[in-house]
Parts: structure tokens; sequence; C-alpha cells
């Protein structure tokens, strides 16, 4: 499948007309923040997209990193995906319940793993709702196994020590998908233990500000829009981060829409470097801050 801007998002329309399609998987990536007290395999069961499996973005991380929702390795993301049916070769459209939002997280996941052939619904079952298109309910069906090939894409992940070393090389835009008051440090992290403010020399792009009401995208001259008014340049390397990977994944999935298709996220994200370990915060707006 060839990279463009395309191919990362596909319509409530189109996938009521392809849902029967032998080759595709749809996956329901939904996923909520601790605070949320919401239990998304739960309300995957009372109502899903018809022929969509559950795509568990905690259970399908790294078990022995103390951070959540780590990548997982290879191996172990190559067995789940067999005993999903998720096999190479298979059209993959991935949803959640608010919009767009943790699906984006998974749209990444496949990325990094090294499968291309994978979009993100505009708007997802949020729409597909609102719209009274049909909808199935209890356990999801068993598929027969099929082999599934990863090969980490590591053009898509940065780690602890490469954004050390980003911040005295100054080689990525360091973009922060977190709320304005998360990233000044005057509001709570929703995660005990943390310090409050921002990576030095980060941009906040807010992932709900490039978001209409209905969970669906803005225009892509309303998303670059908002990446320049954050001081972004979108024609120059960045990556992504936020609470813990999830949000930061919309953002990489935003400048993918504008044509930047390898905007790696820091997995870590502020979950990581947010500890109390001695590495730099800065609080207060951005434009305090980031150079111009």
């Amino acid at each position: 499948m060839p990279l463009s801007a395309k191919n990362w998002i596909v319509e409530t329309e189109w996938l009521a007309e392809h849902l029967h399609a032998p080759d595709l998987i749809i996956l329901d990536g939904s996923w909520h923040l601790p605070t949320e007290n919401r239990d998304p395999k739960a309300e995957y069961n009372e109502a899903h997209i018809p022929g969509a499996m559950f795509f568990d973005i905690d259970d399908l991380s790294d078990e022995k990193s103390p951070l959540p929702h780590m990548l997982p390795s290879t191996v172990k993301f190559a067995s789940r995906m067999k005993k999903m049916g998720v096999g190479d070769g298979m059209r993959i459209v991935v949803y959640d319940a608010d919009g767009i939002y943790s699906a984006a997280r998974v749209w990444w996941t496949f990325r990094a793993m090294g499968h291309n052939d994978v979009a993100v619904l505009n708007g997802g079952l949020k729409k597909w709702k609102a719209e009274g298109r049909p909808l199935d309910d209890g356990p999801q069906i068993k598929r027969s196994e099929r082999h599934y090939t990863p090969l980490q894409n590591t053009e898509l992940i940065r780690d602890l020590d490469d954004m050390r070393a980003l911040l005295r090389s100054g080689a990525e835009q360091i973009i922060d998908a977190r709320s304005p008051g998360r990233f000044a440090g005057t509001e709570p992290e929703p995660r005990e233990g943390l310090r409050g403010g921002h990576i030095p020399g980060s941009r906040n792009v807010h992932y709900a500000d490039m978001l209409n009401p209905d969970g669906t995208f803005k225009t892509r001259d309303e998303l670059a829009k908002a990446f320049t008014a954050a001081g972004v340049d979108i024609h120059k390397p960045a990556v992504t981060t936020c609470g813990s990977g999830v949000t930061a994944a919309i953002v990489s999935l935003g400048l993918a829409v504008l044509g930047h298709v390898n905007v790696p996220v820091y997995d870590g994200s502020w979950a990581e470097w947010g500890q109390d370990n001695g590495l730099p915060v800065e609080t207060g707006p951005a434009s305090a801050s980031a150079a111009a």
C-alpha cells in the first residue's frame, strides 16, 4: 500500500459499503483515561460495528514495563494478531468510541510493527451511531488463525534516550498533544506522582483542537493552521508526545493526513518524562519556552 495521506482515514460511508469484504479487518481500539472509570471491553460487548474485534491497548503492551501500555515486543504482537485472525496482506480499519481518540494509537502501533495498510474511521463509533448504522453486541466472533509477520519500524518510535539526545541536537520539533493547562503545569496530571509542565522547547498542539464536535478531523487547511498557530513548521521533522502515548498518535495521524507520513511518537511520553527523575521540565505556555 503506498504511503499517502488518503490512505490513513476512511469515512463511515466507505466502511458501510465494505463491511463484508473478505480481506478487511475492523478493530475497536477504544481506550479511556483511568479517571473516566469506563470499561471499553464492556462497552464493546454492548455495541460495536458488525464484525469488529476488540483491540485491547493495555493488554497488547509490554507487560514488563512499569509504564502504561508501552509497545509490545514484535513476538507478542505477532502471536496476538495470529490468534485474532489478523494476517499479512489484510486491510485494517480501526475505530474508537469517542470519534478519533485511541484509534490513532492502534493505527500507530500497526505502523510501528510494519503494517501500513491501516486506517482510522473518521468520527469512529460516535459518528457511526449518529448515522443510525447497524450495530452488533456480545463477544467477538472467533476467526481462523492467520500468519502475521511483524517488522518493527524504528523510524516511528522514540524512547527516553532518543528524547535526551533530541534536547541536545534539536533535530526534531517536539509537539505535545496534552491540554494547554497540563502542558503549562497549571492543571494536575491524571496519573499520580508526575510533575507538571512539559519537555523544554516543546510546542503545544492540543489534540482536541484538531477535531470537529462530531469526532471527525477538521479540514486539511484547518489542521495546517492549528500547527502553524502553535509555532510548528509542518515541513520540518517532528516527534509527538502526550500523557502516555495515546493522543500523541492523533497528532502524528494529523500530520500524516497532511502528507508527513513518518512522524514518530515518544512512547513513554509524560508518564515517563514527568516522573521525579531529574529530567528537565519547563512550565508555562510554549511561547515562553520554545524557540520560534
